[in-house]
């Protein structure tokens, strides 16, 4: 069984490829690809957590991170791979670190305005109650950033999930092997590989993005509550 046909009269989609291969190619290349999509982006928050909370903290230091960061995600992923390969080999790291380093651009500047968006008229009732500086940022500014915070994780996200796909040029991409499959395919390129992953990496970002939605949700039982409220408050 075939889908809508692409040039040269083959098929965009040919369902047997995808029946004699989803539990072993196409399987492989997608844990690959949730390994390589959601490692960085855990490494990149523990390390944006502390370098925003002190750029937040001596203002001073925030210019030249934000300098830093926006020059490295400038950098072509490839070309950073390529570097990479020198010193880790073709390795997951060699993947990981750089894609780790792109998410900064997002999560450091996410975190800074987060935090200073934190009224400061509820800082200063945080410290008339006794709130030492730990617990003042625990109960009540990351509470506050996490809105914003949160926006910057789905960004970055998302992103990775996208930029993995490069590391298929050096041999390390999830499911961008398989795109490089349907291109390499002996006597010409065969779509069906390629329809596949991009199939399958829209549908694991949509996941992605709405799993990190629910986490903020379930995270802000305020907002669920004042949202409950509001229909009450219509009808009075």
């Amino acid at each position: 069984m075939t889908a809508a046909f692409g040039t040269g009269g083959e098929p965009l989609l040919r369902w047997s490829y995808v029946r004699d291969n989803y539990d072993g190619v196409i399987w492989e290349a997608l844990k690959e690809h949730l390994v390589l999509s959601f490692t960085p982006v855990l490494l990149g928050l523990a390390i944006a957590l502390p370098l925003g909370l002190a750029c937040a903290r001596w203002r001073r230091l925030y210019p030249p991170v934000l300098a830093a960061t926006s020059i490295l995600y400038a950098i072509p992923a490839i070309g950073l791979f390529v570097v990479f390969v020198a010193f880790t080999g073709l390795t997951y790291t060699t993947v990981v670190v750089p894609l780790a380093l792109y998410t900064l651009s997002v999560l450091v500047p996410s975190v800074v305005d987060g935090l200073r968006s934190v009224p400061e008229h509820v800082r200063q009732s945080a410290v008339a109650m006794g709130f030492g500086p730990l617990r003042r940022l625990v109960q009540v500014e990351l509470p506050i950033a996490l809105p914003v915070l949160m926006g910057g994780l789905r960004v970055a996200t998302v992103a990775n999930i996208s930029l993995v796909s490069v590391g298929a040029l050096i041999g390390i991409g999830g499911l961008g092997q398989l795109m490089v499959t349907g291109m390499k395919w002996p006597g010409g390129a065969y779509p069906t590989p390629i329809v596949v992953a991009i199939a399958l990496i829209v549908v694991l970002a949509l996941l992605a993005d709405l799993l990190l939605l629910l986490v903020q949700r379930f995270l802000m039982p305020w907002e669920r509550a004042r949202r409950s409220r509001r229909p009450a408050e219509v009808t009075r």
